[in-house]
């Protein structure tokens, strides 16, 4: 469930509530926001609708909320609803099957995980005048786009982006690795422009990402050698891959809501380190067959080439096929 279609279902509850007489509300909210739930709060989502009806409804703003709990929860792909502090419902979104999943970032592309958590909402950005705060802006932008926001950068006017500077030039480094030098750090840490960088080791988390997605590449490159394609399908070896491909979203929406692009680089790291387990059992050995588990298995290995792709160009930065 996107989070698009979550507002509309909280939506749908309030509509339910009024229809059925327990909450009496002359005028209904014409969207509700639903976000990464805050401090205090818990699952995937929160939303802040029942402290908006609360008063137009005449009831406190808990109660309200649990009135529309219990609406939720019927509704097929949720599975949790806590009401939190004054009023908040926090939504855990039940986890599609593995199956659902690779075809639904299959289907996605690269959009997998963009949402419109954000959506109304314009933020302007103003970097300082120093290149990892444009950088880090750029990289902002893009993030919250992707989750709905209408984004300027302005050089007189908007939120300051002042992350701990840059200690030399880091485009030394080249394009890409200056940028994830620049990106990986949280803004408060400094960063480190060194050739670390460039070394195609895997204590370099540049490398590890991007050769992952490499070798998902190579792998349907051979399969297709081999007369056969992917096909979502069960896989069960690799459980870790797919909670951290089904996190992606609630990952890209949090680094939006909290300004913060080096949560989607630790996150590609986390997708890139989750992959190696999969990757002897993509391709028939020897004189072996492709069945439909190999199938399967090269689906989901796309699908992790997809997220890793989809998330460095977030954070402009390339995902070359060939490394």
């Amino acid at each position: 469930m996107t989070p698009v279609e979550l507002s509309r279902t909280v939506l749908h509850a309030v509509r339910r509530a009024v229809d059925e007489g327990e909450l009496r509300v002359a005028t209904l909210p014409e969207r509700v926001r639903v976000a990464p739930p805050g401090p205090g709060g818990c699952g995937d989502y929160a939303t802040n609708v029942a402290l908006q009806l609360a008063r137009p409804a005449g009831q406190p703003a808990q109660r309200v909320a649990e009135i529309l709990r219990p609406r939720l929860l019927r509704t097929p792909g949720i599975s949790e609803v806590v009401v939190t502090g004054p009023g908040f419902l926090n939504i855990s979104l039940a986890r599609a099957g593995t199956v659902g999943l690779v075809r639904e970032i299959l289907r996605c592309g690269s959009r997998y995980g963009h949402g419109e958590a954000l959506s109304g909402h314009t933020v302007r950005l103003r970097p300082a005048r120093e290149v990892r705060a444009v950088v880090q802006a750029e990289a902002l932008a893009r993030v919250l786009r992707s989750q709905g926001a209408v984004v300027h950068i302005d050089d007189h006017d908007g939120i300051v982006v002042r992350p701990v500077p840059a200690p030399v030039d880091p485009f030394v480094l080249g394009l890409d690795a200056a940028r994830w030098a620049l990106l990986y750090p949280a803004p408060h840490d400094r960063p480190r422009i060194d050739g670390e960088h460039l070394v195609q080791r895997e204590n370099n988390p540049l490398f590890r990402v991007r050769y992952a997605h490499a070798r998902t590449r190579a792998l349907l490159r051979n399969a297709a050698d081999l007369g056969f394609g992917p096909e979502p399908g069960p896989v069960a070896e690799v459980p870790s891959l797919f909670q951290v491909l089904a996190d992606h979203p609630r990952v890209l929406a949090a680094a939006a809501t909290h300004r913060a692009p080096d949560r989607l680089a630790r996150h590609l790291v986390t997708v890139a380190d989750a992959l190696p387990p999969l990757l002897p059992a993509v391709l028939p050995l020897g004189d072996e067959k492709p069945s439909a588990a190999h199938r399967a298995r090269l689906a989901l290995a796309e699908a992790a080439g997809t997220v890793l792709a989809g998330g460095l160009s977030l954070l402009g930065i390339d995902a070359p096929d060939h490394l």
